[in-house]
């Protein structure tokens, strides 16, 4: 497989999104390639100051750095803008944190030289809270061949990508080390002594304690609100009157709350792998639970049914559990030193049934796993946790935790969560105990919280909402209760496995070019099959 082919595969990785609240509420990867710090080109570009024109200049290393290459008949333009760390809404007040000063947003434009008759930019968001837009924006220019945006589109619009503040090139949040995420990723995913879940619990506290004494009281400037008042400076960076916007997963709440807050502004949005903003910490933590329980229960009947490719049939189950609990007790070193602890075989599952195509992986890592070799299963785990070679994290997970535990007001007791865990192990043997943990991350997380909205968008254009019935991490529930919630919402149906679904079908794919760019938007029921 070649170094462009194998890096694009991983597209469908990149655009997933509010997902597991397991370690540390995170859902979202970056491939391994990614950069942690912008090149010398981004760098070299200078704010605009906030509500002036941005200065564009062409980054072809962008590109280069992610995948090797640009897309053929593709152009990369970069710039910043500067926006207000406080919106002066949503925080408290005007005199609040961050007043008077500003976040670098970092953005990127890719335009096809075949352009014509353009109709404006289709702004994206790729989900995490804490994935890279310029990153997305890259990948997606590549076309269908490895799972980018069709021609339709992509010479209609122009393709821009922004870093949301603390994310990547925009501003970063960095406050967790490599071994701390190390740590936390090789803990047990159900620590059952008394000793092993303080032990956790102590090591979320020394990350938000960390986190605390590095940005203070800027902490809920990250929140999900201010970074869609962003979204307007964005839209109008760009020369839109009107934004057309594509969001994944966490990346549907950040356009909900947009549409919320600017009805009047919107031309079309496409919510894919939707997040029922008015579902709490807890209640969102559960759906999880459920939903990759059902998406694993749906791998192991494709393993019992493809005995032939999948060499962990036809109990499928009883292998990975069995090697969770092997690794619980003896962990198998890899060439290198470092030991496949269940912590890491866990992510290797979590990260295999974002797509379908990873089934088929994750049986070949247990497997091999089984014989003694750990490297598929570190490389599973890594590439969802956006771990390079070198030991070395991009932003991800701090970006990740900044924005979610801004947004929450929730915040469940060591005490509730000690009992959630024992509970959803009973619901959801698998994962349920993870996703309780894993709320430890904002029950120990510092600062002020500063919640979005969670109302109608009154005024909006019909907003399409997409679902995807075997969606592990955005449950397909979902889908109509954030359609319902913004009242103009159009729910369209993928039936079929995975995290989000456009552009994976011709179906799929039709109905959201129409409305992308004729606004024909889908009709009512819409179902499109897997296949």
């Amino acid at each position: 497989m070649s170094r462009t082919t194998d890096r694009l595969r991983r597209v469908r990785l990149i655009l997933a999104g509010f997902a597991v609240a397991a370690l540390l509420t995170a859902g979202c990867t970056l491939p391994t390639f990614a950069p942690r710090v912008e090149s010398a080109g981004e760098s070299a570009a200078p704010a605009a100051s906030p509500g002036a024109a941005p200065t564009w200049r062409a980054c072809p290393e962008v590109a280069d750095d992610l995948v090797g290459r640009g897309a053929p008949d593709m152009r990369y333009e970069c710039a910043r803008i500067a926006v207000p760390r406080n919106w002066g809404t949503g925080t408290g007040a005007t005199a609040g944190p961050g007043t008077g000063e500003t976040f670098e947003i970092a953005l990127l434009r890719a335009r096809s030289t075949k352009q014509r008759d353009r109709i404006g930019s289709l702004v994206l968001n790729p989900g995490g809270p804490g994935g890279s837009g310029v990153d997305t924006a890259v990948f997606l220019s590549f076309g269908p061949a490895f799972g980018g945006l069709p021609p339709a589109v992509t010479e209609r619009f122009d393709i821009v990508g922004f870093d949301p503040r603390g994310v990547q090139r925009s501003s970063p949040v960095e406050c967790i080390s490599d071994g701390d995420l190390d740590a936390s990723f090789g803990y047990d995913p159900d620590p059952r002594s008394q000793e092993a879940f303080d032990g956790f619990a102590a090591l979320n506290r020394k990350i938000g304690q960390g986190c605390g004494a590095k940005y203070g009281d800027q902490l809920p400037l990250y929140g999900t609100e201010q970074a869609a008042r962003d979204m307007d400076a964005v839209r109008a960076a760009v020369g839109d009157d009107k934004l057309t916007y594509l969001g994944y997963s966490y990346g549907t709440l950040l356009g909900a709350t947009y549409a919320q807050l600017y009805p009047q502004r919107i031309r079309a949005l496409v919510l894919d792998g939707a997040v029922d903003p008015r579902q709490g910490l807890v209640a969102g933590s559960e759906s999880q639970a459920k939903g990759f329980e059902r998406a694993f229960t749906n791998f192991t009947r494709w393993c019992a049914a493809n005995v032939g490719r999948c060499p962990i049939a036809p109990d499928a189950r009883a292998a990975v559990t069995s090697a969770i609990e092997k690794a619980r007790v003896s962990p198998v070193r890899g060439d290198d030193g470092r030991e496949a602890t269940a912590g890491w075989v866990f992510y290797a599952i979590i990260s295999s049934l974002y797509t379908e195509t990873g089934w088929q992986e994750l049986a070949r890592a247990i497997d091999r796993l089984e014989g003694g070799d750990p490297k598929d299963v570190f490389r599973l785990a890594d590439a969802y946790a956006g771990r390079g070679s070198d030991g070395h994290y991009s932003n991800l997970f701090d970006a990740n935790l900044a924005v979610n535990c801004a947004d929450e007001d929730e915040k469940p007791s060591l005490t509730q969560i000690r009992e959630l865990q024992s509970k959803w192990r009973a619901q959801y043997p698998l994962f349920g105990p993870a996703l309780a943990v894993g709320l430890l991350a904002c029950a120990e997380w510092p600062g002020g919280r500063d919640p979005y909205p969670t109302g109608a968008a009154a005024g909006a254009p019909p907003i399409v909402v997409v679902g995807t019935t075997g969606d592990p991490a955005t449950p397909y529930e979902q889908t109509g209760a954030l359609a319902s919630m913004l009242g103009v919402g159009r729910v369209l149906t993928w039936e079929g496995e995975g995290h989000t679904a456009y552009p994976q079908t011709a179906c799929v794919t039709d109905a959201v070019d129409a409305y992308l760019i004729d606004l024909t938007v889908p009709r009512e029921g819409l179902r499109c099959p897997a296949r």
